[in-house]
């Protein structure tokens, strides 16, 4: 009954929202919910017959989890899984509100959920992941999670609770000392980088770094190599070289890849069609505001989502050429902007409009390392207005680098009213 009465209450406050604001919705219900029925969350994901699947780790969640669910679904499993943006708790709780059944259920043969560091830590306290994939530990919004040996350490909680399998990257020495700190029962299995590709990234992987000795990179069983653009070759365990074209530029969608390659092959067993999952990987379009490219008033517009200072650095190197146009949106998510000031900026020529509610913060560290800046325009709605109205491009697409704040309100004010409109 206290589902019911909860599930009910969610929905009603959910269609609420939304009728006073488009898109809205997406956090409030799960809070509510949670706070009704606190084991709601826990019972509902651990009714899946093949269990629950967590991606977790400082950056790449979402594209890892768009890859993994895309292979899965290609070898016919029903898979539950989460917007890209509702990675904690109250997100996971709204998604049910969205899709479950009156008394909680959820269709599906298992769920694949990306999860936040410190939420993966929470929820498997109650419920045992069949399988966990971490893709690295950067360092991120000090104001959050202080310091990477405390992500680690969350990290190594969640890892050590896998009960099949834990695919870990083998080029994350974090991750290689977790695993001391942190033993697992599972199957490990390793997936990395060969030494030329990583040579093609100025900042490498940009993990944080290590100050203690940790143990020597172990054998993998899922390796990029020879990348080259948006392409390289797939050397996975047990299987021939593949080619994957990627949608995205850069080493850390290509290291996505291969962990979500491994991941397939651990979670699917002997039922895993390699050929069918590299086809599944060079058809996928790059998750909303990763890369993605869309037409906004007539115009291409490229969403590039940056959330800490490994993934700015990394997409920031792998702009391509010198963009003609480009526009700079940092939001309050970003309540400590001291992290901004760690980035190597020099592959950002100019930028023609800065806005966000960090504006005048975002304006201030580009014109100290000696980036143009064309305007500053605190007001989001404004920005946009000025930006769109700039000449199209005489070549390229016009460029958006934004924190997940701006993302979130860009996204809503150009009519794209939520995630779900490119669910995995």
């Amino acid at each position: 009954m206290r589902t019911l009465l909860a599930l009910a209450v969610g929905r009603v406050l959910r269609v609420l929202i939304r009728l006073v604001r488009k898109g809205g919705g997406s956090a409030l219900p799960g809070l509510v919910v949670s706070r009704l029925a606190p084991k709601l969350l826990s019972q509902t994901l651990s009714k899946f017959p093949e269990g629950l699947v967590v991606v977790t780790g400082s950056a790449g969640k979402s594209t890892t989890t768009k890859m993994l669910v895309a292979i899965a679904r290609a070898h016919g499993k029903i898979v539950f899984t989460n917007p890209s943006t509702a990675n904690i708790l109250q997100g996971f709780t709204s998604s049910i509100v969205e899709k479950a059944s009156i008394t909680g259920r959820l269709p599906g043969d298992l769920a694949i959920l990306e999860m936040d560091e410190a939420h993966a830590a929470k929820l498997t306290e109650t419920i045992a992941p069949r399988l966990v994939t971490i893709l690295n530990v950067m360092d991120d919004q000090l104001d959050r999670f202080v310091d990477p040996a405390l992500v680690r350490n969350d990290l190594g909680l969640v890892g050590s609770r896998a009960i099949d399998s834990l695919v870990l990257n083998a080029d994350d020495p974090n991750l290689r000392i977790m695993l001391k700190e942190h033993p697992s029962t599972a199957e490990v299995s390793w997936f990395g980088v060969d030494s030329a590709s990583l040579a093609t990234e100025r900042h490498g992987l940009a993990t944080a770094p290590v100050y203690e000795p940790f143990p020597e990179r172990p054998t993998v069983s899922a390796e990029v190599q020879g990348l080259s653009s948006q392409e390289f070759w797939a050397a996975l365990s047990g299987f021939d070289l593949a080619k994957v074209t990627m949608p995205n530029r850069g080493l850390h969608f290509a290291l996505d890849s291969m962990a979500a390659l491994e991941s397939a092959r651990r979670l699917l067993g002997g039922s895993f069609d390699h050929g069918l999952a590299i086809a599944t990987l060079n058809e996928l379009p790059p998750v909303f505001a990763r890369g993605e490219i869309t037409e906004v008033r007539g115009q291409k517009v490229e969403f590039i989502l940056v959330q800490n200072p490994g993934s700015m650095q990394l997409n920031l190197d792998n702009l391509q050429g010198d963009p003609e146009q480009i526009l700079f949106a940092i939001g309050k998510d970003v309540h400590d902007p001291s992290w901004l000031w760690t980035v190597d900026y020099s592959n950002l020529k100019h930028v023609d409009v800065v806005t966000g509610l960090q504006a005048e913060q975002a304006a201030l560290l580009l014109k100290y390392h000696d980036v143009p800046v064309g305007a500053v325009i605190a007001d989001l709605d404004t920005a946009i207005d000025a930006f769109f109205n700039l000449p199209e491009p005489s070549r390229g697409n016009k460029i958006v680098l934004f924190s997940a704040d701006s993302m979130r309100r860009m996204r809503r004010a150009l009519g794209f009213w939520s995630p779900e409109e490119v669910e995995r």
